[in-house]
């Protein structure tokens, strides 16, 4: 076994009542694998039961805090077994979405394609100022998931969100911030330090009064569930699409992908 074998995927670092939680595959820009998809729903769960901790920070080893999912570890698959991958990666973010606790995100260098959901699936985005962010799901043929269908509109408004989707590029800083993309901007190197500051102010909070807040926000007419569900449906169909296999074939050719087979 090699030492990125046996390294963890997701490692848990407690600050009093705040857990940070880092995405650990530095050597893959902590793109999202199966197992890493897998053990951060459960420390998500864990840390969401753990009546010590009261605030959750959430970031990536290294210089990335997210590039993504991880394209070499995917290929064009069947829905029955796309399904349980898919889904998969709704826990994580149901884990973030269904716990009252403040959960802060923060990212340095990039946040790519699901790595920008997960970002934007947390209560407060703290970004170092040379981070980028890009919805990059359609250069593989994919969507978007991990809530990205719920949470993009709700902090960019539908239209601005439709345009970042359809059209994908890279935002940087000081645009993620005036469209709201992320709530505080800080010096490169340095959102860690802030993101912890800030949750060790929520975890000194009303926890039942952010409980609420958390959840009037994420369903006010009951549809963010709906979402998530939709996701997973489209996200099934498209693992068996035309355009998936051409995406994930380019990229591991390091090609630009030819699309244009899939049916609309």
């Amino acid at each position: 076994m090699s030492a990125e074998e046996s390294t963890p995927p997701v490692v848990v670092d407690d600050h009093g009542p705040v857990r940070l939680i880092t995405l650990n595959r530095p050597h893959r820009r902590n793109a999202i694998d199966i197992p890493l998809r897998i053990e951060l729903a459960e420390l998500l769960e864990a840390a969401a039961a753990d009546r010590r901790i009261r605030a959750i920070v959430l970031t990536g080893a290294g210089t990335v805090f997210c590039a993504g999912g991880d394209v070499s570890t995917m290929a064009r698959t069947a829905p029955e077994k796309a399904r349980p991958r898919a889904e998969a990666a709704q826990r994580v973010i149901r884990a973030i979405w269904a716990t009252g606790k403040p959960v802060v995100a923060a990212v340095e260098g990039a946040a790519y394609g699901a790595g920008a959901s997960l970002a934007l699936a947390c209560d407060r985005v703290v970004a170092g100022e040379q981070t980028r962010m890009s919805m990059a799901f359609t250069g593989v043929g994919l969507a978007g998931d991990m809530g990205i269908f719920a949470s993009l509109p709700a902090r960019v408004g539908p239209a601005r969100a439709k345009q970042l989707l359809l059209m994908p590029r890279v935002v940087d800083m000081v645009e993620a911030q005036r469209i709201g993309l992320v709530d505080s901007v800080v010096g490169e190197g340095q959102a860690l330090a802030e993101a912890l500051r800030d949750a060790a102010i929520l975890a000194d909070g009303p926890a039942q009064a952010f409980g609420v807040i958390k959840s009037m926000l994420a369903q006010p007419r009951g549809t963010a569930a709906e979402v998530l569900d939709l996701e997973v449906a489209h996200q099934v169909s498209l693992f068996d699409s035309d355009d998936f296999a051409e995406g994930v074939a380019a990229f591991k050719a390091k090609r630009r992908p030819r699309f244009g087979s899939s049916t609309l």
